[in-house]
């Protein structure tokens, strides 16, 4: 196998070492993921509390499609990973062959919601007229751009699963980079650039995901990482299809019941004002930057996993899970300090308006107990679905959004008169619920025989 980086073999030496030197990376690359939509919401934040508004909650939208997208790719990763482990390029090689399948699948999909349904899906939260426009043009450009997210999340998974965290980060480096730079000159028409308020912003996202992608698959194809996949006697292979759809399905719903019940949530804080939506919208912003380092630990120990249960080492597998969930969770009690102390600092980044800056701080304090829970909730189920046992995940996240979340939220906002800040407290409860069953279940290591 053709390439310029060298291969490591992750399921020997030091389970912490191991789970360092290839998370790091990761860490980077989705805190630098993230930095591009936080980056786009400060400078939307200077176009007012609508445009806020209307891009928090068309991102939701297009998050919801994202997880979908990311859940599908799960099944890329699990399977390569569990090749890799097992020493088998070729394997992996052709497993990568099949994703493109699933990848033009759902661009057809993406781009038919993103050009037909857009003001009826924003619609249907009751959103004030000025921000469903603002959310439209947003969401238009971002689901029918969305095969460039599938570009990159291709050559990222294959990347990461085969072993490879470095090169992803530095491709990462490189497009957010440019997209930090870009979009103020798209928002605002600085230069020679039109004005294009959120549009540009889109627009922005569009472009550098482009670049990415299309610089990720120029070095997996050049055999510039540890995989070289080709298209040469490619032929539709059914079965490999299938088994990377039937592990990525429930990854996929997993996806988008993380996503769809904040969406959901909006119906709840849109009664009190734009103000209040705003303030949501912000700091669940706030919130995904602080959860990434936990998803980024969850998706790197997944990997691990995988490549330790191909490998017969399931034990090893075990340990890295909890000893990631016990990094992360040591990191949240800093960083909630920080925030508690600092609320209206933090939110000053986004907006200098008086009565947002006052309802999203007091958002953001209620929020310090969702970070203590990250950990077990996002780390461990991640460790899981990346051994391939997605199921389990699905149905525990399902339940909890649908039992726990929705009704809770109602209670609280509608019935007991705390108002929009109800949501935040339905939230940490569903999360509380998950936590217990995802540690749980975990321990009783039914997912280390899971067979893909």
């Amino acid at each position: 196998m053709s390439s310029t980086t060298p291969r490591r073999d992750w399921t020997k030496g030091s389970v912490g070492g191991s789970l360092w030197g290839f998370s790091w990376p990761i860490i980077v690359s989705q805190s630098l993921g993230m930095m591009g939509p936080t980056i786009d919401m400060i400078w939307v934040g200077k176009l007012g509390s609508a445009a806020v508004a209307g891009v928090g909650v068309s991102s939701m939208v297009v998050q919801i499609m994202s997880s979908l997208g990311m859940g599908l790719f799960t099944g890329l990763r699990v399977m390569v990973s569990r090749f890799v482990g097992a020493g088998d390029t070729e394997g992996a090689n052709h497993v990568m062959q099949q994703a493109f399948v699933i990848s033009g699948a759902f661009f057809v999909f993406s781009v038919t919601v993103g050009l037909l349904f857009t003001e009826q899906i924003l619609g249907v939260f009751g959103v004030a007229p000025e921000v469903l426009t603002e959310g439209a043009a947003y969401m238009r450009i971002m689901l029918a751009g969305m095969v460039t997210m599938s570009m990159l999340r291709i050559s990222e998974s294959s990347m990461q699963a085969s072993g490879d965290s470095v090169t992803p980060m530095r491709i990462s480096v490189f497009y957010r980079l440019l997209h930090v730079v870009l979009v103020p000159f798209l928002i605002f028409g600085w230069w020679i650039f039109p004005r294009l308020g959120v549009s540009g912003a889109a627009l922005t996202n569009v472009i550098s995901q482009a670049l990415g992608g299309g610089l990720g698959l120029w070095f997996l194809f050049s055999g510039r990482t540890q995989l070289k996949p080709t298209l040469r006697n490619f032929h539709l292979d059914r079965s490999i299809i299938w088994r990377m759809v039937k592990v990525g399905i429930p990854s996929a719903i997993t996806g988008i019941q993380r996503t769809f019940p904040y969406l959901v949530l909006v119906w709840f804080v849109s009664p009190f004002g734009t103000v209040a939506l705003a303030a949501y919208q912000l700091t669940r912003r706030i919130a995904g930057f602080i959860m990434n380092p936990a998803s980024s630990l969850g998706r790197s120990t997944g990997i691990l996993a995988a490549q330790n249960l191909g490998a017969g080492q399931s034990d090893r597998a075990e340990r890295s899970g909890w000893l990631a969930m016990g990094f992360y969770t040591a990191a949240a009690m800093i960083v909630s300090v920080a925030v508690w102390f600092w609320a209206e600092g933090v939110i000053g980044i986004f907006s200098t308006e008086p009565g947002l800056v006052e309802v999203a701080a007091t958002f953001l304090r209620i929020q310090i107990v969702s970070y203590l829970l990250f950990g077990v909730v996002v780390v461990l189920s991640m460790c899981v679905e990346g051994s391939g046992d997605t199921f389990p995940i699905m149905l525990a996240t399902l339940l909890s959004m649908w039992l726990v979340q929705f009704p809770l939220g109602y209670f609280l906002t509608q019935v007991s008169g705390i108002g929009p800040y109800g949501v935040q407290w339905a939230i940490i409860g569903a999360l509380a619920a998950r936590g217990t069953f995802f540690a749980i279940y975990f321990r009783m290591g039914r997912w280390k025989h899971k067979e893909v």
